[in-house]
């Protein structure tokens, strides 16, 4: 069965009283939504994601979703109907056969616990729609205006709805295209047309973040399944006349570079060494062997791109990174901001998890006679435990 994923990330959370959409807002290092998306794809059983995005966000979302096998993200409408249908049209759209079924999920739920969208997809062997949703145990009282119990509801049959939603995709795609009135969401729609929705046990840890609260306690769910790992790496390079002088992914105005098989960014490369260390996955040279003529003068961003990318498929986050610099010259104090935005960048994560900083060896060894320049770098990371 081909499936594919919606990821709603149209909404602006204003409920929440950020200055930012909270699915942009970080969560242990990386943004929500890209916790979201990860979180669809892990079971292995989603093809790939398009993002529906507010219209002059679809290149953040693009960025914030790099490397994964996501669609070019697209506008949504005014409501979240015409973002879901937008969403829709999308995809049956796009080249090729359209997928069988179609999960709905909000950007803002970053925890989609697992088994979650085996039991979806299985309940559309039956069922046209499928939606998680847990009991109702709580007495539910309806208030007034004023503060006060108007009455008691009665809680007997009632769900609460959670995402993602799963549906055959003919039939959600139609049910949208005959709607006509607005719907909370798109198992309303299928209701309205009397098609047969299933429910599937959901679970509380799939919190949508709705208030700061939410987010505070989304991150401590996620961090307790977590335990600390700390890499260390160190790196040298030779001083190399006429070469551009890269440092922690800056251009660095100089007049020597420095020499290497990529462009001998020793910053990158000692952060690389690091994360890898902490994870048990050898050193920079394993990944991108010298003796390939394919890293020959290579950014070496690509490969803190692939280091950021191995903590993902392990399921783990960044918790911080530092890297020193060890040289005489250049100076790196004018280009330290710009070098922590640009690991942080490529590391997915925030600057202020992200530490740049230099110093001399008071003209001691090689790096005090103007021979290289080395860095050292230090990288903790949180792994599931096993």
């Amino acid at each position: 069965m081909r499936v594919s994923a919606l990821l709603m990330a149209a909404g602006r959370g204003a409920r929440f009283g950020a200055d930012s959409p909270k699915q942009y807002l970080p969560l242990l290092g990386r943004p929500v939504l890209r916790h979201a998306a990860e979180a669809l794809l892990r079971d292995g059983l989603v093809d790939r994601i398009l993002p529906v995005c507010a219209a002059g966000e679809q290149e953040r979302v693009a960025a914030l979703l790099d490397g994964l096998p996501a669609l070019p993200p697209v506008s949504g409408g005014d409501t979240r109907q015409g973002s879901v249908r937008a969403g829709l049209e999308a995809l049956a759209a796009t080249a090729g056969p359209p997928p069988d079924a179609v999960l709905v999920h909000d950007a803002a739920r970053p925890v989609v616990p697992a088994g979650t969208v085996a039991r979806l997809i299985a309940a559309l062997e039956t069922a046209p729609g499928a939606i998680p949703a847990q009991r109702v145990t709580d007495t539910l009282k309806r208030g007034d205006d004023a503060g006060r119990i108007v009455a008691t509801v009665p809680r007997e049959g009632l769900w609460r709805a959670q995402t993602p939603q799963a549906f055959r995709f003919p039939v959600l795609l139609a049910a949208h295209r005959a709607a006509s009135d607005e719907a909370t969401d798109d198992a309303q729609l299928l209701e309205a047309a009397g098609e047969a929705v299933a429910l599937v046990e959901g679970s509380e840890g799939n919190v949508k973040i709705t208030f700061p609260e939410d987010l505070g306690r989304v991150a401590a769910g996620l961090s307790a399944g977590l335990m600390p790992r700390i890499g260390t790496g160190f790196d040298v390079h030779r001083i190399a006349p006429g070469r551009p002088m890269v440092l922690c992914g800056v251009v660095v105005p100089c007049e020597f570079g420095l020499e290497g098989h990529s462009d001998a960014d020793v910053g990158i490369h000692a952060l690389c060494d690091a994360i890898y260390g902490a994870l048990a996955e050898g050193d920079i040279g394993r990944h991108f062997p010298p003796s390939e003529m394919r890293w020959k003068d290579a950014d070496s961003a690509q490969f803190l791109l692939h280091a950021a990318g191995r903590i993902a498929a392990r399921g783990g986050v960044l918790a911080n990174a530092d890297v020193t610099l060890l040289c005489e010259r250049p100076r790196v104090g004018p280009h330290r901001d710009a070098m922590q935005a640009r690991l942080a960048g490529l590391l997915g994560t925030e600057a202020s998890r992200v530490g740049v900083k230099a110093t001399t060896t008071e003209r001691l060894g090689f790096t005090g006679r103007g021979e290289g320049i080395a860095a050292q770098a230090a990288a903790m990371l949180l792994l599931p435990v096993g």
